[in-house]
């Protein structure tokens, strides 16, 4: 599908190519910074490139200071069939909210039963971008098999849509599975990652969103890229694989052989991108998290195997670990990553490890989950699909995540950490946090 070198995307509206002069290999030595290209043709005659070099990504757009699923069970919270072979469907069942000890945590709910997200919601990614003039908040997420849109002031009342974006300042469905017979996203399509390439060179409208997501299919789900100017009308970048994605699963026996979930990407430095993702260890039957690396963010070689279940009889991350989502660690250098942990019984709670280069030696950062389903809460259920936003240092941490209730009604949560070393979480209950 892909020439070597170069990739190809599907849109209407835009163009995107790249530019790469020497071919990608494995020996991890190439420094020519990629350059991409945007060429709109929309109000010119003529091709007019853009080039970005000196990527700086997951930025406030035009800026340099930084702001911050799934063949046997490929989604996370399939609480009650830890090996069902489809994507986890929650129930379209609404539950009457109040802010009462019951929706503690809760910041965003199903959408109208008619909508496209009226059965689901889970998978959320979160950026805060402020500025001088104002802060706001995206949250790219999944509803029943698209991916939309979300839009705030303050991270905890969310602007939504009930269909597709009509404009650039719109919230609501931005993204839908592939109608392509031989894509490798038919079924469904679910966020995982979104970076935010600008330069100096650009004005911050010029810069570019780059959304790492999980496609299903009729038999897996892989990763894939899509790139947009305003993160919101997306153009899918082809991957080397024949249905577009970045990555295939791996030979029979190894660890990733089932499928490959949740990509999620960090920029480490000049041409070191990470991505974190998670598979079904068949041999073992225990969900683990690996890793790839790639100069660009397009080709990927996978490294192995980084963090498995915990072993430990009765520990909430016995049966595995998987969504893990990787930030700076500001406070002590390093890494840190919110994990999903499944217990024995297939149940799902939120924990923190660490690690010193975000490659080898991560270590729990206690034997304890940094946060728990809530017994008497909208998400006694299972919580998982943990997304981490570093805040200032007066406003801790705050952890977004997917919880699911008894009625297997779906919705997203906050909670919120004070201190430095991201240990333990509380869900968030007023402003008084």
């Amino acid at each position: 599908m892909v020439a070597s070198g170069a990739a190809a995307a599907r849109s209407t509206g835009v163009l995107f190519a790249l530019n790469s002069s020497n071919p990608y290999n494995a020996r991890w030595t190439r420094e020519q910074p990629l350059s991409i290209q945007l060429i709109h043709k929309a109000h010119s005659s003529f091709y007019s490139p853009l080039y970005l070099t000196h990527c700086y990504p997951d930025e406030k757009p035009g800026s340099h200071q930084s702001t911050s699923e799934q063949s046997s069970d490929q989604d996370s919270t399939s609480i009650a069939n830890p090996n069902s072979q489809k994507p986890f469907k929650a129930s379209g069942k609404a539950l009457p909210l109040s802010p009462s000890s019951f929706s503690r945590g809760l910041v965003f709910d199903l959408g109208l039963n008619q909508s496209w997200d009226g059965h689901d919601v889970g998978s959320p990614v979160v950026k805060r971008y402020v500025s001088d003039e104002k802060e706001r908040w995206f949250m790219w997420y999944h509803g029943d098999d698209a991916i939309g849109l979300a839009l705030s002031n303050n991270g905890i009342h969310w602007e939504r849509g009930t269909g597709a974006i009509e404009s650039a300042a719109d919230a609501g469905e931005v993204m839908r599975r592939s109608t392509d017979w031989w894509a490798f996203d038919t079924h469904s399509v679910r966020p995982s990652d979104v970076l935010i390439m600008s330069s100096s060179k650009l004005r911050a409208s010029n810069a570019v969103y780059w959304l790492y997501y999980t496609g299903f299919g009729p038999e897996k789900s892989l990763p894939g890229l899509a790139m947009s100017q305003d993160g919101r009308h997306w153009a899918r970048i082809e991957g080397e694989h024949h249905s577009g994605a970045l990555l295939d699963v791996g030979a029979a026996g190894q660890w990733d052989s089932a499928f490959i979930a949740s990509p999620k990407v960090v920029y480490h430095g000049r041409n070191d991108f990470r991505m974190y993702y998670h598979s079904l260890d068949e041999q073992s039957g225990e969900y683990a998290i690996g890793v790839a690396r790639s100069r660009d963010g397009m080709k990927w070689v996978k490294i192995g195997k980084v963090l498995a279940g915990s072993g430990v009889a009765g520990s909430f991350d016995e049966a595995g670990v998987l969504h893990g989502h990787v930030v700076r660690d500001k406070e002590g250098g390093g890494y840190l990553m919110a994990y999903e942990g499944v217990a024995i019984d297939g149940r799902r709670s939120i924990g923190m490890v660490a690690s010193g280069d975000g490659l080898n030696g991560w270590r729990r950062c206690s034997g304890k989950m940094v946060l728990m389903p809530d017994m008497d809460g909208w998400d006694c259920g299972g919580v998982g699909e943990p997304c981490l936003v570093p805040m200032d240092e007066q406003e801790g941490s705050r952890l977004y995540y997917r919880g699911v209730g008894s009625s297997e009604r779906a919705g997203i949560g906050l909670a919120v950490c004070q201190t430095k070393r991201m240990s333990k979480f509380d869900r968030w209950s007023g402003f008084q946090l």
